[in-house]
């Protein structure tokens, strides 16, 4: 079957210092300038309805006044269609909203039932088996996220064993912070075997991946936490305690810790899965808000959590989602939805949710909306002015963000283009969100 969703490998750097410049002074996001003028809603509609070619065409659209919310442009942008990867959008805002921008998950060992050592996860699937050295590029230019390390909770669980005369253990694995099916059901069932995907636990190393750095080879594990616990016993072994792979079971209550590694922050998950488009870190964001909202840490329970915390905000109308990453062709979203949710997200009066924001593919430069994109004549106002989620599944393609006009003005878009019944131009829906870079109107 065909790949459907984006590559996630790194986009090239800007080659000039120039282009530098540029991908850096977006990288931070711009305050809005509420002085200057809101583009003129008659014009901008001349100049969008030229570019999608009336009503008849496949695409529903909306732009808004980012300060104001007030409408300037819509096409069905009441009517539902299907987000794929803009889903996390909704899903980044949701978690950022639920669980501040600090909140980091914990990946931990204890002592178990006799000779074993329990391995506890806590759903982050960024755990690597390679040393705690910066591994990605942090879409806000601030640095290099630093994955928490196996090696480093191996070390540590070593040391408090052999402090205690044991040199020989099983290793058994506790996924029960997560229920339910480790894939949802209206997946296509490619997503797994091409490597979309890991399935979802809450025990999961380099995210399921056989081949992990390589971005050749994205073929995952089919038991995610079983293969964690057999290279967790290898890692074990190399810091003198000899150790085995053992079973899935359940930590005893206060259970003593024998280590403890944690994830990086959320607001640093949040940019690294909307810069790389990153499914496996979505879903486990989407159950980080159920965890917090009392909800199932299911599928289910994590969209229902994540409507809820939309409520609370505002923007909870024209969201039905069944994922966190956007892979089922089941979700709907109204554009006008999309387009609120990424005002509010830019608003300097919601800081703790920035990071949905300056996550953001920066057009022309960084993740999904990197080179060649935004480099053609009816595109290259939106370099550098434009930051967006993308999405696209067969037969879709959607982009929804924000985007500085001419004048300064602060806009706030979604473009979702297909039915799923046949092929899609991507580039139109950059040449839409170009349009309103251009627009000093």
């Amino acid at each position: 079957m065909a790949k459907l969703t984006p590559d996630r490998r790194l986009s090239p750097w800007p080659p000039t210092v120039a282009g530098r410049e540029a991908v850096l002074a977006a990288a931070v996001l711009p305050a809005m300038d509420r002085a200057a003028r809101v583009p003129n809603a008659g014009v901008l509609a001349t100049r969008l309805n030229a570019l999608i070619g009336g009503p008849g065409e496949k695409i529903n659209a909306v732009v808004i006044d980012a300060t104001t919310r007030r409408v300037l442009f819509q096409q069905r942008a009441d009517r539902p269609a299907t987000p794929a990867s803009t889903t996390k959008l909704v899903t980044s805002v949701a978690a950022l909203a639920a669980l501040g921008p600090a909140h980091r998950i914990t990946t931990q060992a204890v002592k178990g039932s006799g000779d074993s050592v329990v391995l506890v996860g806590g759903g982050d699937p960024t755990v690597t088996a390679h040393p705690s050295t910066p591994r990605s590029e942090s879409a806000s230019g601030s640095g290099d996220p630093e994955f928490a390390s196996f090696v480093d909770l191996a070390r540590q669980t070593a040391t408090a064993l052999k402090a205690t005369g044991v040199r020989r253990v099983r290793v058994d694995f506790d996924v029960s912070a997560y229920q339910g099916p480790r894939t949802a059901a209206t997946w296509k069932p490619n997503y797994l075997p091409d490597g979309e995907v890991a399935p979802v636990s809450a025990l999961t190393v380099d995210a399921g991946r056989l081949a992990p750095g390589d971005p050749e080879k994205n073929t995952r594990v089919g038991d995610p936490p079983r293969a964690a616990a057999a290279t967790f016993a290898t890692l074990l072994s190399r810091n003198g305690v000899k150790a085995t792979a053992g079973r899935q079971t359940q930590a005893p209550t206060e259970a003593r810790r024998l280590g403890a590694v944690q994830s990086p922050t959320l607001a640093t998950f949040v940019e690294y899965l909307m810069t790389h488009s990153d499914n496996d870190v979505a879903e486990a964001v989407l159950r980080q808000v159920a965890v917090k909202r009392g909800q199932p840490v299911t599928f289910a329970g994590g969209a229902q959590a994540v409507r809820e915390v939309l409520g609370a905000l505002g923007v909870a109308d024209g969201v039905l989602t069944n994922d966190g990453s956007g892979l089922s062709p089941r979700n709907q979203i109204t554009p006008l939805a999309l387009a609120r949710i990424a005002a509010l997200a830019a608003s300097p009066e919601r800081p703790e949710l920035r990071a949905a924001v300056t996550g953001m593919p920066v057009a022309g430069f960084s993740g999904t909306l990197g080179p060649p994109r935004y480099r053609g004549p009816g595109s290259q106002a939106g370099a550098g002015m434009v930051r967006a989620k993308t999405g696209t599944l067969s037969g879709v393609s959607t982009l929804a963000g924000i985007a500085h006009d001419a004048d300064g003005r602060l806009l706030a878009f979604a473009f979702m283009a297909g039915d799923g019944k046949g092929p899609v131009d991507p580039g139109k829906l950059d040449r839409l969100a170009s349009t309103l870079a251009a627009c000093g109107c």
